[in-house]
């Protein structure tokens, strides 16, 4: 094991786990956030800091609310940290534009395949209204 693998570990940030499926909602609040994107509630706000396209909906008492678009671009930011050992510079400079093609086709293929399940979901509540 690697001593960056160590020191996640050691933060409660488990690289091997899979990640929870994103369920069907429009807002995730950040505990909620951290627990299907594998890291903690505090990072998560420190992130925001670090990395101007994380920008959650606040609400009432500075509450915040994560959209799905919010939760994939968590989860690619702790890839390109955990996994492929970029530091909060590199993974910036990824993000802000020196992204690959493959990561953006990926993000869009994901995207596309969950709005397909909501349409197809609202086909199926179209019919049984209908019946």
């Amino acid at each position: 094991m690697t001593s960056v693998a160590r020191s996640h570990k050691r933060k409660g940030v488990s690289l091997k786990k899979e990640l929870l499926p994103i369920p069907d909602k429009r807002y995730f609040s950040i505990s909620e956030t951290a627990r299907l994107c594998g890291v903690k509630a505090y990072i998560l706000r420190f992130w925001e800091q670090e990395f101007s396209q994380l920008k959650p909906d606040k609400r009432r008492g500075n509450r915040r609310y994560y959209q799905y678009q919010d939760l994939l671009l968590v989860r690619q930011i702790r890839k390109l940290l955990y996994e492929d050992g970029f530091t909060i510079e590199g993974a910036r400079a990824q993000l802000s534009g020196d992204i690959k093609e493959a990561t953006k086709q990926s993000l869009a293929d994901e995207i596309t395949s969950h709005f397909i399940a909501d349409l197809e979901a609202l086909l199926q509540n179209l019919k049984t209204v209908e019946a």
